[in-house]
């Protein structure tokens, strides 16, 4: 239970759009448990607020920001107040995105720049904002959070969502290659079936819940969906000790759907 003892970690989207576990909330609770100082960082700051709260109770250590990473601002309101909490930084997770529906036709261009935006540029100005200090330290580990649908086409076509999430891949894979004389390691998650408050509220607001989870089960070699806590013991991996020589990776979470 101390994998991350004395490590000060940012989770970028740490709240939840819904009731229940989001990717980015689950793994600020489980980094916490694992001993890390939080700071959890949403645009909502009531759903950053409920996930510090939740690390409290639990005699954790968290405080909040609430930044909007379209904010070109926000990489370096990030790193200020990390400085200011706990005097610098050892882990960044990335766990932002959006969805939006429709094919190359059907995307127009402040649609596209838009998921672009939140997707890729906001992890862009996030790592850019922490460099400096994980250089200046020569360690470093940053998770990023794609999506499976960044290398595995689905039946429908979420074609902003997808380039953008192929982009956060190669953007890991950049950040590793220039960073690792820093000893910084950088690596990419790409969860599939997740079972999020995120895909009722966005992906999927008309079907029956319980019919659109089965429907989701359905796909995958292992008969269920993953969930947060999947997603957040992947991350969890990687921005420990135990991934000490790993960077440049794509870890899928997809319960052998691409296998």
């Amino acid at each position: 239970m101390n994998r991350l003892a004395g490590k000060r970690a940012a989770i970028i989207g740490a709240g939840s759009v819904g009731e229940g576990w989001g990717n980015g909330k689950a793994t600020a609770a489980l980094f916490a448990r694992e001993g890390a100082s939080l700071l959890c960082v949403d645009r909502n700051q009531d759903a950053a607020e409920a996930t510090a709260a939740l690390i409290r109770s639990e005699g954790g250590r968290a405080e909040v920001l609430a930044a909007d990473v379209t904010d070109p601002e926000a990489g370096a309101q990030v790193m200020a107040r990390m400085q200011a909490l706990w005097g610098g930084i050892d882990i960044l997770d990335y766990n932002v995105g959006i969805s939006q529906a429709g094919g190359v036709l059907d995307t127009d261009d402040e649609a596209w720049a838009r998921v672009f935006d939140i997707n890729l540029t906001g992890a862009m100005r996030m790592v850019r904002a922490v460099l400096p200090a994980m250089r200046a330290q020569k360690s470093g580990a940053i998770v990023f959070v794609s999506s499976l649908a960044a290398v595995y086409s689905a039946p429908y076509s979420y074609v902003s969502y997808e380039v953008s999430k192929m982009g956060l891949v190669r953007l890991a894979r950049s950040v590793a290659r220039e960073n690792a004389p820093y000893q910084i390691r950088s690596n990419v998650l790409l969860p599939g079936v997740i079972d999020t408050p995120h895909v009722t509220a966005f992906v999927d607001g008309e079907t029956d819940p319980a019919t659109l989870a089965a429907n989701r089960a359905a796909m995958v070699p292992m008969g269920r969906q993953g969930t947060a806590w999947d997603v957040a013991r992947a991350a969890l991996f990687l921005a420990s000790e135990e991934a000490a020589y790993i960077t440049g990776v794509e870890l899928r979470v997809d319960g052998g759907l691409t296998a």
